[in-house]
């Protein structure tokens, strides 16, 4: 009996959803046609920032992301193991400058700790990443020509995901750099919106009604 790509797949979105309960009310916002790219694509941003950032020794993570740099360069050749690509891997967004920035994303775990030496040829702010982030975005999610206001909205949202997972003392400073911009595409608007409702009480889920707002707003500004 064959396996189905997408039920593997699942697993990974269930993960996602379970640490963003608030999306099951935000998608009401997102385009029917994209929602199932949503749950994949933050499914994905979740498993590469957690090997990033998760766990007190820094090792198994490091090879977490070169497995993922060599997953994501096969998907710019037409190949896939991970089964979120069932869902990705056809849309032809840039995957081996996603793969590239990944240093740039494990430079944030902690700027000078002994166990990001390897991955630490990127600065600290994760720019390199965020501008892969936003150039996938743009293309997954129809979005506008990347500009400096996409990118600033995923560095935003990168600093307060590193904030929530304790990697940083605060990340009120960034996100609230970002509050004037245009995000590039609207699943990135209202992750990012919930995001700043969540910082307020990083313990629990946004309240339903406070998480609707956010989206709302969130899909507003990137229109």
């Amino acid at each position: 009996m064959s396996v189905d790509v997408r039920d593997e797949a699942a697993g990974f979105v269930a993960k996602w959803r379970t640490r963003w309960p608030e999306w099951a009310l935000a998608m009401v916002f997102v385009p029917a046609a994209q929602r199932d790219v949503v749950d994949a694509w933050f499914s994905l941003l979740q498993e590469l920032t957690d090997a990033a950032w998760g766990g007190s020794d820094p090792t198994p993570g490091l090879a977490k992301l070169a497995w993922w740099q060599d997953e994501l360069a096969g998907w710019e050749k037409g190949a896939r193991r991970h089964p979120l690509g069932a869902v990705l891997q056809p849309r032809q967004a840039p995957w081996k400058a996603l793969g590239h920035g990944l240093p740039a994303l494990r430079a944030m775990r902690d700027d000078g700790e002994p166990g990001s030496l390897p991955m630490a040829s990127a600065p600290p702010d994760g720019r390199a990443f965020a501008e892969a982030v936003a150039a996938c975005e743009a293309v997954l999610f129809a979005g506008r020509a990347v500009d400096a206001d996409a990118v600033a909205a995923v560095s935003a949202t990168l600093a307060g995901e590193h904030s929530l997972l304790g990697g940083a003392d605060a990340a009120a400073g960034p996100l609230a750099a970002a509050m004037p911009v245009r995000p590039g595409t609207r699943p990135r608007g209202i992750h990012l919106a919930l995001l700043r409702a969540r910082l307020s009480r990083p313990e629990r889920a946004v309240p339903p009604l406070r998480a609707l707002l956010a989206a709302w707003r969130g899909a507003r500004r990137a229109a």
